[in-house]
């Protein structure tokens, strides 16, 4: 059974989607942007965006019960593909923080454009073990 998951400690869903899934064993997100769920605001630098980014991917699947340790994939999309060790940079110290033994697998890839003129999203797929 499929279970929408929605948290007001990520930004809501600008267009008909959800901000993720519960597969029971498995919890996807959607794609999150660096909005700021208490204060709709984007920040400027690409390092702010990436924390934003990876915060709000966190609130999403600690909706759903789990933690950051739990998530297994995770796809960067970057409108700059030279912000790339500034985004490594940021995500290292965020997996490190919340001390999980092993990064998940990842891929990051450069786009034209992404919603509201944003540098950065991510979106993540997490493992119910």
């Amino acid at each position: 059974m499929t279970k929408v998951l929605h948290t007001e400690s990520a930004p809501a869903a600008i267009g008909p989607y959800v901000q993720g899934v519960d597969l029971g064993n498995m919890v996807l997100t959607s794609g999150q942007i660096p909005v700021n769920p208490s204060t709709g605001e984007v920040p400027e630098a690409i390092a702010d965006q990436a924390r934003q980014s990876l915060e709000n991917v966190k609130a999403v699947v600690e909706s759903s019960g789990l933690t950051v340790g739990d998530i297994v994939k995770l796809t960067v999309f970057v409108k700059d593909l030279n912000d790339f060790g500034t985004v490594n940079e940021v995500y290292g110290q965020f997996f490190d923080e919340h001390n999980v033994a092993n990064y998940p697998a990842r891929s990051c890839v450069e786009v034209a454009r992404l919603p509201k003129d944003v540098n950065i999203e991510i979106e993540a797929i997490a493992v119910r073990k």
